[in-house]
């Protein structure tokens, strides 16, 4: 059931639909980690690392010397806001995984500059880290609409409110938005679900609309796995703490102590692989599901991947989804990529 609730502040407040009942997080919490823990090489998805103290450490990630995409990312959206704008013809703007839409502002003010600011549509599974983002940027900028989705993105990108009904009910002729995900996300997905990902968010746009993608590209193995293996340790707190996550949820009894932090990069896969491994043979107990984990020592438990791509492969896997690649920006030593891809037809 859909909760959709407006601030009671004037008529330009923001506008709220929450797709996610109160029961969501446990039920999706309890179905990943019965299916993760009982698959061979065992897995958790990188989904539930994020609890306030989890969000509050990659923050820190973000700002290690290590730890480059971030940074890169950023850099492309100062240096080429203007340009992504202008190459995109929308008026509107659409962010999957928008969290505290801090880099958004970046686009926004870009987008207010050219004079064609008109929605921004946020799409987020936390509410209050979307509302509280929604309010603040409703607030900052003259005459902006704010429509955010509280949803997830398996079961709710086919709901992104791009189109608007007039009064007769019929979707009206607009003009082109723009719908982006940075930070790069995609690059989490596994290889056989990205494009099935893609056709949904292409199946949302309408053709013209465009795709704004952050990519982090393939790059010297060394630096790779450096930004995963901070000297600090933050990562490596950061993985472990989905365990505090299951302990405090679940009722399980891990002991983080008994695991140790891994990253190394699969050169086969291009990706980065996160892990925990226990040092030590132990058996948890997860009382909420009536499960009981045997761990070997030395067996690796997948918790990540971040695909690095090579702009080839962006082309291919965005054009395969009807997503034709328009203009693709890096940074000054080629890290990291945007993206901008125009819809053209329904896969």
């Amino acid at each position: 059931m859909i909760i959709r609730s407006h601030a009671a502040q004037p008529a330009s407040a923001p506008v709220v639909d929450n797709w996610l009942d109160a029961g969501w997080a446990d039920r999706e919490l309890r179905a990943d980690v019965s299916v993760g823990l009982s698959s061979r090489p065992k897995e958790l998805p990188p989904k539930w690392f994020y609890d306030d103290h989890g969000s509050d450490l990659f923050e820190q990630i973000t700002r290690l010397d290590e730890y480059y995409p971030t940074r890169r990312e950023r850099e492309i959206l100062e240096r080429e806001a203007g340009s992504i704008v202008a190459a995109s013809g929308a008026d509107s703007l659409a962010e999957l995984g928008s969290g505290t839409s801090t880099k958004t502002r970046i686009l926004l003010d870009a987008f207010a500059a050219a004079g064609q600011l008109r929605r921004y549509v946020p799409f987020d599974n936390s509410e209050a880290t979307l509302r509280a983002a929604a309010d603040e940027l409703a607030a900052g900028y003259a005459g902006l609409r704010v429509h955010g989705v509280v949803g997830d993105f398996e079961h709710h990108l086919g709901r992104l409110p791009l189109d608007e009904p007039a009064d007769s009910g019929a979707v009206q002729p607009r003009p082109p938005f723009m719908v982006m995900l940075l930070g790069g996300t995609i690059g989490n997905f596994a290889p056989a679900k990205r494009p099935a990902f893609l056709d949904v968010v292409a199946a949302a746009m309408r053709p013209g609309d465009t795709f704004l993608l952050g990519t982090d590209l393939a790059k010297d193995l060394g630096r790779v796995e450096a930004a995963y293996n901070d000297a600090a340790g933050v990562t490596a707190e950061f993985n472990l703490n989905v365990l505090s996550v299951l302990n405090r949820r679940l009722g399980a009894d891990f002991d983080l102590d008994a695991f140790e932090h891994e990253a190394s990069f699969d050169v086969d896969n291009e990706w980065i692989e996160m892990r925990l491994r226990p040092t030590r043979a132990q058996t948890v107990h997860i009382p909420a599901l009536e499960m009981t984990v045997d761990f070997a020592a030395g067996e690796h438990m997948r918790t990540e991947i971040s695909a690095k791509f090579r702009p080839e492969r962006v082309r291919a896997e965005l054009g395969a989804a009807g997503l034709v690649v328009q203009q693709m920006w890096t940074d000054a030593q080629s890290d990291y990529a945007l993206t901008l891809a125009r819809r053209i037809r329904r896969p």
